[in-house]
């Protein structure tokens, strides 16, 4: 059964995704409540919220979600015209209007006829996004870059700062939503493929990076990570045509030995893709032995530039300074994209 509690809102922010304190029967704690799917709530409504994340102490997600709010969230209408649902057959499935619902453009396959062939940035992390997107940006100002948010970690569109600060800086042209994801600014895709296709087609997009929201699923093993939706992300790209480079993670400051220098989540995906992809290979850093099949592409990696920048400067605690290599993956492929779009 869910672990659900009763409780009542005694403070609530004001972001997209509402950052909320619940009084519950063993104390108050921090909750979130997605607005676009349960509605605002205010200080003083009665609210069910899932406190499973807390319980099990999980780092970037250990608080409590609101589940629906006794107060003011039992009259919701749903979407005009929605008719795909997203979470189906869960307690919160709802429907959207998917992207992939419009008529097919003319052409084999549903696809236009000279369609300007872009570029994808696979993410093993969310937090490699705001460094790549910046690097872009820094080294071929104007590119239209969007982002599609794939599983592997937060489903909400809402529950990234990240995104909000990248669309308002101008650093992101557009924030799509994919698979079980949803809630993106500029619509809700069923596929990874689908959403790829419409950034590129339908909105014209020059690079589309493509890559978990925060928060990845992590198990210990070789497969059980929220980091495989990235071999899904690059078969996708490498299906439509499109110029496909994984940005790895790396890490010079992680304490797990499975993630210290190239990550075990990269090499289970480089060694599991069934066709050639580039690589971003950051400064300082050798190709591996085990990587041989595939485009290792060095390029610039500005940290100093980025640590100015006043965008996310840390991953899993750990500051720039103290785990360069891992932003310096990202920036690099930053700098590849946009040399090659």
């Amino acid at each position: 059964m869910l672990m659900l509690r009763q409780g009542v809102v005694v403070e609530a922010g004001d972001c997209p995704e509402q950052d909320l304190i619940v009084e519950l029967a063993d104390g108050r704690h921090p909750a979130v409540a997605d607005v676009g799917l349960v509605g605002r709530c205010e200080p003083g409504d009665t609210v069910i919220v899932n406190v499973e994340a807390r319980e099990l102490g999980l780092g970037s997600g250990g608080f409590d979600i609101v589940h629906v709010n006794l107060t003011r969230g039992l009259d919701g209408s749903g979407r005009p015209g929605a008719a795909v649902m997203k979470l189906n057959y869960s307690s919160i499935q709802h429907a959207t209007v998917a992207l992939e619902t419009a008529p097919d453009p003319p052409g084999e396959g549903g696809r236009e006829p000279g369609r300007p062939a872009g570029r994808v940035g696979v993410l093993a992390l969310h937090g490699q996004l705001a460094p790549l997107a910046w690097a872009l940006a820094e080294a071929r100002p104007g590119r239209r870059v969007g982002y599609v948010q794939t599983a592997g970690g937060a489903l909400p569109g809402s529950h990234s700062a990240v995104v909000r600060d990248l669309l308002a800086r101008g650093l992101l042209a557009a924030h799509i939503t994919a698979g079980p994801c949803y809630g993106g600014r500029d619509g809700d895709a069923v596929t990874t493929i689908g959403a790829i296709d419409h950034a590129v087609g339908a909105l014209g997009l020059e690079v589309v990076i493509c890559g978990p929201g925060p928060g990845i699923i992590g198990s210990g093993s070789t497969l059980g990570h929220g980091g495989m939706a990235a071999l899904d992300s690059a078969h996708a790209a490498l299906a439509l045509g499109v110029g496909t480079l994984v940005v790895p993670r790396i890490s010079s400051g992680d304490p797990r030995p499975r993630h210290q220098g190239i990550s075990h989540h990269t090499r289970a995906v480089l060694e599991l893709v069934l066709a050639r992809v580039d690589v971003a290979l950051p400064p300082g850093v050798d190709r591996p032995d085990w990587g041989a099949r595939h485009n290792w592409r060095g390029g610039r990696a500005d940290l100093a530039g980025y640590a100015a920048s006043g965008l996310p400067a840390s991953t899993m605690g750990r500051t720039l300074a103290a785990d360069p290599v891992f932003f310096a993956a990202a920036l690099t492929a930053g700098d590849l994209l946009a040399r090659s779009s």
